[in-house]
């Protein structure tokens, strides 16, 4: 009974150490499936983290070369080139100081904000940092909203959106662009004026996010080679008309000094006739004078033979008299 005993042990004993590892192995089973799984999804987030990050350095990416783009069109308007300053101009090349630069997005938001029926509300925006993004999100409340967006700057006006009517509640409307050449005033206009019965609701968030220091500090240099092409080619152009300008300027001031010496020569002159037709006005005078006492005398006779001859046949001293007098 003991041995039998013991055997009983002795054969209990490998069931026990049966019964004791396979609990043991289907442990080890368990470990390895959960240290699968959380290899798995270690291995998922690590893809999220990286779609992520492809994702933000391929919108950094696309920003970068919007911005790029942007700064590459710019051209110095006319007001910058018709400036007697030089400064307007560079300042507008150099951008924002980075003395100043805030990297932090500036938002501008407003919730229920009524459109009367019939009219309209308009929501200025400044922006003086060119490569900024603005990025919107507008929601009416039941009903919908005509809803646009133009660029207003000293050359004129850009039509970012185009306003038309939308079910922003049904859906928001969203939209994000980036703003090249600055300064510029963003309107964003929620217009209402189709309605004759129904104020509306509308809620609206923007977002304006300036350039990286990366980006600024590119964009400066390519606005600088883009404004240094425009100059160069401007003081050419200046050049070639001042040397036009500058040989007719010279021709006109001889002229001027030939015609004064004309003119001086012509004034000595002048006193000359003017002298000789004084004596010559007076000269006529006197022949016109003498003429007519000369026309009077053979026409009417002279009135001494008239008291000589009245002498001859009687005449009284009156007469010699009358005949002194008209000798005097």
């Amino acid at each position: 009974m003991p041995e039998a005993n013991t055997l009983n042990s002795k054969e209990d004993a490998p069931q026990d150490q049966t019964n004791i590892k396979e609990p043991h192995i289907m442990s080890q089973g368990n470990t390895e499936s959960e240290e699968d799984d959380a290899e798995e999804e270690e291995e998922e987030e690590e893809e999220q983290v990286e779609e992520k990050s492809n994702g933000s350095d391929s919108e950094t990416e696309a920003i970068a070369l919007a911005t790029k783009a942007a700064d590459e069109s710019y051209v110095p308007s006319q007001s910058l080139m018709s400036s007697s300053s030089p400064y307007p101009l560079i300042r507008s090349v150099d951008g924002i100081s980075l003395k100043k630069y805030n990297p932090d997005p500036s938002r501008f938001s407003a919730k229920d904000v009524i459109v009367p029926l019939r009219g309209k509300l308009n929501v200025p925006i400044h922006v003086t940092v060119s490569g900024s993004i603005v990025d919107y999100t507008v929601e009416s409340k039941d009903f919908d909203i005509g809803f646009g967006v133009v660029a207003e700057r000293e050359e004129g006006v850009t039509v970012v959106k185009e306003r038309q009517r939308q079910n922003a509640h049904v859906e928001a409307i969203t939209g994000r662009f980036l703003v090249g050449s600055v300064p510029c005033a963003l309107i964003f206009t929620f217009d209402n004026e189709y309605s004759w019965f129904r104020e509306k609701k509308i809620t609206y968030k923007i977002k304006v996010t300036p350039p990286s220091f990366e980006n600024i500090c590119s964009g400066r240099r390519i606005r600088a080679k883009s404004a240094l092409a425009v100059v160069a080619k401007d003081k050419e152009s200046a050049e070639t008309r001042l040397e036009s300008v500058s040989s007719k300027h010279s021709t006109l001031v001889q002229d001027i000094e030939r015609l004064e010496m004309e003119l001086k020569e012509k004034k000595k002159s002048l006193g000359v006739f003017e002298k000789e037709v004084s004596w010559l006005k007076d000269r006529v005078q006197l022949r016109e004078v003498q003429e007519d006492l000369l026309t009077r005398r053979l026409t009417e006779g002279w009135e001494d033979e008239d008291i000589v001859v009245g002498e001859e046949h009687g005449g009284s001293g009156s007469n010699v008299d009358e005949v002194e007098r008209v000798e005097i």
